[in-house]
């Protein structure tokens, strides 16, 4: 992980996410609410443990002994007490929620430096139990459970009839110049 490549991935997780919550918009509430047999149910239950996920690792992150500034703005974000406690009880809601979650994620990343990767992180798991890893592995977990989730809840979207279109991290990634000679 570096700097730049989590700015790619928080930018790639904004999009992403408005993506699937424009989709999931498409569709009534016993649809979102109809559990699928999924980790987390339903749509809404899935959508809803990734924003739970990243408020809880956002408040970890807090703790880093660099004190991100933008992570200040976590105060608007309770930090949950269980990996499926519901922040919203309707999709609107949560979209409201993700989208400043995700704003706050954009801002958070542009302070990340190549010093601050390495540093050891002390944390507590929703169980209690006492961990402490490097920071720059656990922002690729942070992003990484973004991504295995979502395509979670795009598989659960296209059960229920609704194209999330294209979803690979490739589009973001901007055109670079042939090299001389090619």
């Amino acid at each position: 992980m570096t700097p730049q490549t989590a700015v790619l991935m928080s930018q790639y997780s904004r999009w992403m996410n408005q993506r699937i919550f424009e989709a999931a918009a498409q569709l009534d509430a016993a649809t979102l609410l109809a559990d699928k047999g999924a980790f987390f149910g339903s749509i809404l239950g899935t959508l809803n443990h990734l924003a739970v996920g990243d408020t809880v690792w956002l408040h970890r992150f807090a703790q880093h002994p660099h004190g991100f500034e933008a992570l200040a703005a976590l105060s608007e974000f309770k930090r949950p007490d269980s990996l499926r406690q519901f922040l919203s009880s309707d999709l609107a809601g949560l979209a409201d929620y993700r989208r400043r979650l995700d704003e706050l994620m954009v801002q958070w990343v542009a302070e990340i430096r190549p010093e601050h990767l390495a540093v050891a992180l002390p944390y507590s798991s929703m169980a209690g139990a006492s961990f402490c890893k490097e920071f720059g592995p656990l922002l690729q977990h942070f992003f990484n459970h973004q991504t295995h989730h979502r395509g979670q809840v795009t598989t659960l979207l296209h059960q229920a009839g609704v194209d999330v279109g294209v979803t690979d991290l490739l589009a973001l990634i901007p055109e670079s110049a042939l090299p001389p000679g090619l």
